[in-house]
């Protein structure tokens, strides 16, 4: 429910407040930058500013629970855009400049298409890239007014653009806020003027009723070790139940490591030994095995250290060392010397280790002590991709020609059809280093 009331708006008929009144911008004032609201035919046009940076013009009121429309129309490629919700404001950062932060709905023009995707304003960045759910990328029109629902009711905030479903996110940063329009900093100082237009902007903040996702969206779930009612009925479980072992024993072992491995405050870690590749507690795997699946979890690396995420494990090979398995590598590319091994950096994080490199952008890498979003997608046809927070890095097909010719010239040369198991365990891996992970969870896909 709204904070305090919505006096500076227009009440209507069917439970809706209008949040812009047409006329004037009663109820709004621009903060943080220096770009220009005006209001042109009954819409909120705002305007770049050469040297300005992230402008937005935020309601004066602050919201809780509730649901927001509004049409947004960006007409220039340069021009990015956003609305914040439960947005927050420093008055005092940047030497008294001021500073928006928080939940922000993306308005992204650029060839990336990640209009609708949730974003947190100086803060953490990325929370829901559209490589999630790529089917979206196509909802928002350039030169039209897009029409956006925002429902942000207790921790979930969900997205819509023209009726699509975008992003939905499980977060409970920020329980109140105001709402915010922006116009994002330019470039090139031949942008200033670029128009960003807003209109018919109303919120409902009572006897609300959320709107239904249909499409078996991916979620960004950052709640610890837990799942919505609408991951459950779209086949989601835990594998890691935040409160003991269930589920997993070591490799090659009838049951659970007796130490090295703990669970602590809803955390499963291993513990730091000697760096050798397990030789102390020892890897642990899945009791159950899976063929086509979605994997998702969380990893938090020390200095220095070493793991990985192996799949269609079978504990057959009779190895000695880590169990054989495709791999997802975890690891600290920067300090540790297995990033610089193997061909062309295919031993750096999200990897498939010795394979294939991770193509990555280092501002969608969270540094050491960090927690990072990992995730595995296996498909009935074999085809596979590596995510990393939320960005998808990795491509192949098990079984393909390519993917046999890179494994003829890997270490897993010697093992004869080597990833291509129709079945296998999902394993965490002691290399010796203090890795810690949660949010464990998997989709079988049929």
């Amino acid at each position: 429910m709204a904070l305090v009331s919505c006096a500076g708006g227009q009440q209507t008929d069917d439970g809706w407040t209008n949040l812009f009144n047409g006329k004037d911008l009663t109820g709004w004032k621009p903060v943080a930058g220096t770009a220009t609201f005006e209001v042109v035919d009954g819409t909120i046009e705002g305007s770049a500013v050469a040297g300005s940076p992230n402008t937005f013009l935020i309601t004066e009121e602050t919201y809780g629970d509730y649901i927001l429309e509004l049409d947004l129309k960006i007409e220039h490629l340069s021009s990015n855009s956003g609305v914040m919700t439960r947005g927050q404001y420093d008055p005092a950062a940047r030497d008294g400049k001021g500073l928006v932060y928080g939940y922000q709905i993306e308005a992204d023009p650029s060839e990336r298409a990640w209009s609708g995707g949730v974003y947190d304003e100086a803060r953490r960045g990325w929370l829901y890239p559209l490589d999630l759910n790529p089917e979206a990328k196509s909802a928002f029109k350039m030169g039209e007014f897009n029409h956006y629902r925002i429902e942000a009711i207790g921790n979930e905030i969900k997205t819509w653009i023209n009726g699509q479903e975008v992003a939905y996110v499980v977060d409970d940063m920020d329980k109140t806020g105001f709402i915010g329009l922006q116009v994002h900093s330019i470039q090139k100082p031949e942008d200033a003027g670029r128009k960003t237009t807003f209109k018919n902007v109303k919120i409902q903040t009572e006897n609300l009723e959320p709107k239904a996702f249909n499409k078996d969206i991916f979620v960004v779930n950052n709640t610890l070790n837990t799942l919505t009612e609408y991951e459950k009925n779209k086949g989601w479980k835990l594998l890691f139940n935040g409160q003991n072992s269930d589920g997993w024993k070591g490799a090659y072992k009838e049951t659970f490591p007796e130490s090295g491995w703990s669970v602590n405050d809803g955390i499963l870690t291993i513990a730091a030994s000697d760096g050798g590749e397990s030789t102390n507690a020892g890897d642990i795997v899945t009791k159950e095995q899976f063929s086509a699946f979605d994997l998702a979890f969380e990893f938090r690396l020390t200095e220095g250290a070493n793991s990985g995420v192996k799949y269609f494990v079978t504990l057959s090979e009779g190895n000695k060392g880590s169990a054989i398995g495709l791999e997802y590598q975890v690891l600290d590319d920067d300090k540790h010397p297995d990033a610089k091994m193997g061909k062309d950096g295919n031993r750096t994080m999200a990897s498939l280790y010795d394979l294939i490199k991770a193509d990555k952008n280092g501002r969608f890498i969270k540094p050491v002590g960090e927690w990072n979003k990992g995730r595995v997608v296996v498909t009935p046809d074999n085809k596979v991709a590596h995510y990393l927070n939320g960005v998808k890095v990795v491509e192949y097909e098990r079984g393909s020609q390519e993917f046999r010719d890179l494994v003829a010239i890997s270490k897993y040369a010697k093992w004869e059809n080597f990833g291509e198991a129709k079945e296998g365990h999902i394993l965490l891996q002691d290399h010796g280093n203090e890795v810690s992970f949660k949010n464990i969870k998997i989709k079988e896909l049929k």
